[in-house]
């Protein structure tokens, strides 16, 4: 027989709140997607504005300004209990979570541009091509300038769909045929056909299936008296291997041909587009805009916010006004809690973004000053030990963040290496000790390049005990060929 009973149990539970939420989600959003999430929320809260562009202050000392205004309102008394939960959820930042982050040594560099401005003198004379034209579009507008029959037609928008944007045909003739089926029976012979009236079309070398194809495609447009076209076919069909492996002695030996000959057929092969596609439709650019600028002032590394990066959000005080009058109007009075959390969320972000950028700094100083040599080896716990936060808060911070340097735009997870084994026990970082075997290798005489094991005995001797097979293996991830293949191509 079942008992009734009550007890009485303590315990502990985090409660995630909407403005904790939305912190956290805020907090890991890189500048551009941070951007769109503002003007979505400037356009879906009448609560909420953006300050003046001759407004002062930045954008913390408005959110104070604008929280002070909001404690002034008589209807801030309404909000007493929200206040209160965004006080409570205040150290939010050091809640452990089990998301998890992978840091890798790469940099993320670039020229170091100034924000536009209007005032700025200077003004770009170059345009981005905004024709908008993509390939698929370009080759089927030349499939309609030709002597296309209706039929032929059909099959040619079935190949044009199966080409990926660098040029080549992805799908197999079959499958072309099975796409095409049962509307139209055609064979695959004339697929074929149709596809070297493809082939003929401008770009060059377009809706090949291999790579040799596409550059036997391209030199079947030259002129057949062209100096060494005869051994760039042969190369371009059976030795484009040799070719990538600078081979040279193989070449001349299976071609049989001499120096004269093998140097124009190889700047005939080398002068051809390996990806056709990209000429008509190039990659569109990907922008960084920095979230932290960095300067040297009187001797001394300052961080600064990119204040110009997002609009600076203030409570809209003729809405809020209203509501402290006597106003009773429960979509408003919700609308006004969301603006305050909103830029109670962004002011954490800021402060946060400044805190941990800072201590980056603060620890890397000898890299901005001298370079890569110079950068000493950090983790997230280092970082989060001295800004008394959590690992998982400098994660986000630093995901997709990146600090405008002297040094160009940098990553801030870059400034994030592990530890390498030094002389009387010091730590050297990885990023330095690539930086050094890069430098090694370029002060390398040319007709005896250094070996791995060089490498490591030179490293050694500066103080860093690395082995040969991590020196290999830096050496890899910054794509320099070992120093067999070094020495060919200096003595070619």
């Amino acid at each position: 027989m079942l008992k009734t009973s009550l007890q009485l149990r303590l315990g502990q539970q985090l409660t995630m709140t909407p403005q904790l939420q939305q912190a956290i989600r805020l907090l890991q959003l890189p500048v551009i997607d941070l951007q769109t999430q503002i003007q979505e929320a400037l356009e879906a809260n009448v609560m909420r504005e953006a300050e003046e562009a001759d407004g002062t202050g930045d954008a913390s000392t408005s959110g104070e300004r604008d929280t002070a205004s909001s404690a002034d309102d008589p209807a801030g008394d309404s909000d007493a209990d929200s206040d209160t939960e965004s006080a409570a959820n205040e150290d939010y930042l050091d809640v452990e979570t089990s998301q998890d982050s992978d840091w890798g040594d790469e940099v993320t560099a670039g020229p170091a541009e100034a924000p536009y401005s209007r005032d700025d003198s200077r003004e770009s004379l170059e345009y981005a091509d905004r024709s908008g034209e993509s390939l698929h579009e370009h080759l089927l507008w030349q499939v309609q300038m030709e002597n296309f029959d209706a039929r032929a037609v059909i099959v040619a928008e079935a190949i044009i769909d199966s080409i990926n944007d660098d040029g080549y045909l992805e799908a197999e003739l079959a499958e072309i045929r099975a796409t095409l089926a049962p509307d139209l029976d055609v064979s695959e012979d004339e697929i074929e056909a149709v596809l070297h009236m493809i082939q003929r079309l401008d770009p060059a070398g377009i809706a090949a299936r291999s790579v040799p194809e596409c550059v036997l495609l391209q030199l079947a447009q030259l002129d057949p008296a062209t100096p060494g076209l005869a051994s760039a076919r042969r190369i371009a069909g059976e030795h484009l291997d040799l070719l990538a492996e600078q081979q040279y002695p193989a070449l001349k030996r299976r071609l049989r041909i001499d120096d004269e000959e093998l140097a124009e057929a190889t700047a005939l092969v080398r002068a051809c587009h390996p990806r056709p596609g990209a000429a008509i439709q190039p990659a569109a650019p990907e922008y960084v805009v920095p979230d932290v600028y960095v300067r040297k002032i009187d001797r001394r590394w300052i961080v600064e916010l990119n204040a110009g990066s997002f609009p600076r959000l203030r409570v809209n005080q003729t809405y809020a006004g209203a509501l402290g009058r006597g106003g009773d109007n429960d979509v408003l009075r919700g609308q006004l809690q969301e603006a305050r959390w909103l830029i109670r969320s962004l002011e954490i972000r800021n402060e946060t973004l400044l805190k941990v950028a800072s201590s980056i700094v603060e620890r890397q100083q000898a890299f901005l000053d001298h370079g890569d040599e110079h950068m000493l080896p950090m983790v997230l716990k280092d970082v989060a030990e001295a800004v008394d936060m959590h690992e998982s808060t400098i994660s986000r911070v630093t995901m997709n963040k990146y600090m405008h340097t002297p040094r160009g735009i940098i990553e801030f997870r870059h400034f994030f290496s592990s530890h390498v084994g030094g002389e009387d026990g010091d730590a050297q970082s990885s990023t330095a000790v690539r930086a050094k075997i890069r430098k090694l290798i370029g002060q390398e005489v040319r007709h005896k390049p250094l070996s791995d094991s060089k490498l490591a005995e030179l490293l050694s001797d500066d103080g860093v005990q690395v082995a040969r097979r991590t020196v290999a293996k830096y050496r890899e991830a910054m794509n320099i060929p070992p120093s067999s293949e070094r020495k060919r191509m200096n003595v070619r």
